[in-house]
């Protein structure tokens, strides 16, 4: 009893004494509703980003125009030459201890490690082969049964040629899967 009037305690003072819980993305979808716990600690220059595109409602209606089945699910803008991939570059925040889980929420990038933006994705499955290289700045800690859903999207398969490297996977849902809003909270 006295551990948990020590948590109340504690969870009450949490906006008083500048402990603060660390924001969450609610991400509404045509498809359901997923909440991450996002990684503001680790990684505050994209979190930042991330909350202020969010908040401006710039994701509003943006699709997620690439489902890799057993990789990702990526948001965003399918177009490096768009203005607002230059305008809204950040570096990258790598960390060790951020390993890209069922669920987790990454920036996305082209070659250059400093070239994230607007674009995101979230891992279906455990991709290993991302941790180090590419910036996981959530935790879906609520709608897993969307990110199934997400899963199991019938695409259309498409390769695109990348000079000097292997070719990019652009798995298309065949019915579009938009994002409704991001709400940030608290």
């Amino acid at each position: 009893m006295k551990l948990l009037k020590s948590a109340v305690l504690l969870l009450g003072l949490a906006g008083i004494g500048g402990l603060q819980a660390a924001p969450t993305a609610v991400i509404e979808t045509t498809i359901g509703t997923m909440k991450f716990d996002l990684h503001q600690q680790a990684t505050p220059v994209t979190t930042a980003r991330f909350i202020e595109l969010a908040k401006s409602g710039w994701y509003n209606g943006k699709s997620f125009y690439r489902v890799v089945k057993g990789h990702v699910a990526q948001a965003g803008i399918n177009d490096d030459n768009h203005p607002d991939h230059q305008k809204y570059r950040v570096p990258a925040e790598f960390s060790d201890k951020l390993p890209h889980i069922r669920g987790s929420l990454g920036m996305a990038r082209d070659e250059d490690p400093n070239s994230g933006s607007t674009e995101f994705f979230i891992c279906l499955e455990r991709r290993a082969h991302l941790d180090g290289k590419y910036t996981n700045f959530g935790q879906l800690t609520d709608g897993d049964k969307v990110l199934d859903a997400f899963a199991a999207l019938p695409v259309e398969e498409k390769w695109i040629d990348n000079p000097g490297a292997k070719p990019i996977a652009f798995h298309s849902p065949k019915q579009p899967v938009l994002i409704k809003q991001i709400r940030i909270e608290p």
